[in-house]
């Protein structure tokens, strides 16, 4: 018997939309705009990079891969981290997500569902993955994943049976005919990412990588939205956290591979139902993710934590001074470094010297402009719960 595309269908919700709903997408819209306001662009490109690693380290984990944030950043860099495999494949996850980022903001981002862009997403994430994670067990063998290449087998997750190898092109084409319409329009853009994040899930199109390709999708989908929030916010910590309980993620996309209940369900082969009640606890993570970025990102009180804890690591109120200058203009020379912090040339060596050996300050060669750097070893006072989470595990 062929299978149908239609065995996604619903896409979307389109013929009602809840007020709820739509008040959700309101909300992410206008508050994602105020996400890291009055922060100097030189911070603003060095959170932006926290933010990834961050992305990385919850996508993964949701996968029970768990690496150190640290590990990730020396991987970042070529260096030899403490669980190298997993450094590594977080490194990938991050280079991805800055791939997307710079489409972004060059304003090139294609369509984010689009066959081209999902299998170019997967491509790129596996050839820079660990060669441990390059294979699958598949009926006590095992079968080498060919990054950007669909899936030959058939495959189960769980109780869910993805469509069969042979027909995920026409699924495909048809997830991106259909989201290249739901995407129109304001709401659309905003509305449509809890349902293409779904059926994504639903095709399970590769061998494995379909959670954190799909998640990667979603932030190209937020991205192109415009609800990015000068990407400082991570729906992968989101998704990771889930509103009360870490489980909440695995058990709302089950529920929505629920076939249709009855008449009053929708006409497609799915429940609408389940559709719009997953759809609204992803936007009410969505929106949650944006407040909580709202929050540890302000500029304000951003500067007040990072002071007070120079002030208490390094143990000289000149080093508070200097960081407080670096954050509000985003970087000086080293010959201003001594009227900056009002001290002779000498002390201000020592100073400088003080602050870069915490990870403090970095520049791109020894006598070039210092900067500011957030140092993931201070994360928890830094930016408090930005890690933080519980492994929970699920098919890829």
């Amino acid at each position: 018997m062929m299978e149908t595309p239609a065995r996604i269908e619903p896409c979307g919700i389109e013929e009602y939309v809840p007020t709820d709903l739509i008040d959700l997408v309101s909300a992410i819209r206008q508050e994602a705009s105020e996400v890291g306001r009055g922060v100097h662009p030189r911070v603003h490109a060095e959170l932006q990079r926290v933010v990834r690693i961050a992305n990385a380290y919850h996508s993964n984990l949701i996968e029970g891969h768990e690496a150190f944030a640290e590990d990730i950043e020396a991987a970042l860099v070529g260096e030899v981290a403490g669980h190298r495999s997993l450094a590594e494949e977080g490194a990938a996850h991050v280079r991805v997500q800055q791939w997307i980022d710079d489409l972004a903001d060059r304003d090139d981002l294609p369509e984010p569902t689009s066959v081209e862009f999902v299998l170019e997403l997967h491509r790129l994430l596996y050839e820079a993955m660990p060669a441990e994670f390059r294979f699958v067990s598949h009926r006590e063998d095992p079968l080498e994943i060919v990054p950007g290449e669909l899936r030959s087998e058939e495959v189960a997750v769980g109780r869910h049976h993805p469509p069969s190898a042979d027909r995920l092109h026409a699924f495909l084409n048809h997830f991106a005919l259909r989201y290249r319409g739901l995407t129109a329009g304001r709401v659309g853009q905003v509305l449509s990412i809890p349902a293409a994040h779904h059926r994504f899930a639903y095709l399970h199109p590769f061998l494995d990588g379909n959670g954190r390709v799909g998640r990667l999708m979603t932030h190209a989908m937020i991205r192109r939205a415009g609800i990015g929030g000068n990407s400082l916010w991570s729906i992968s910590r989101g998704l990771a956290r889930g509103l009360e309980d870490p489980r909440e993620y695995m058990a709302r996309m089950d529920m929505a591979d629920t076939p249709r209940q009855g008449d009053r369900d929708g006409r497609g082969n799915l429940s609408l139902d389940r559709l719009t009640r997953f759809s609204a606890w992803f936007l009410r993570v969505m929106l949650g993710e944006v407040r909580y970025a709202t929050v540890v990102f302000d500029g304000e009180a951003l500067h007040d934590r990072y002071v007070a804890l120079v002030e208490d690591t390094v143990g000289d109120p000149r080093a508070g001074v200097l960081v407080s200058h670096l954050l509000r203009c985003g970087g000086l020379s080293r010959g201003t470094v001594p009227s900056v912090i009002g001290t002779a040339e000498a002390e201000a060596r020592t100073v400088l010297r003080s602050v870069e050996v915490a990870g403090i300050v970095n520049s791109i060669r020894p006598e070039a402009d210092v900067r500011i750097a957030f140092p993931l070893g201070q994360r928890a006072r830094l930016f408090p719960e930005l890690f933080e989470s519980q492994s929970i595990t699920t098919a890829e």
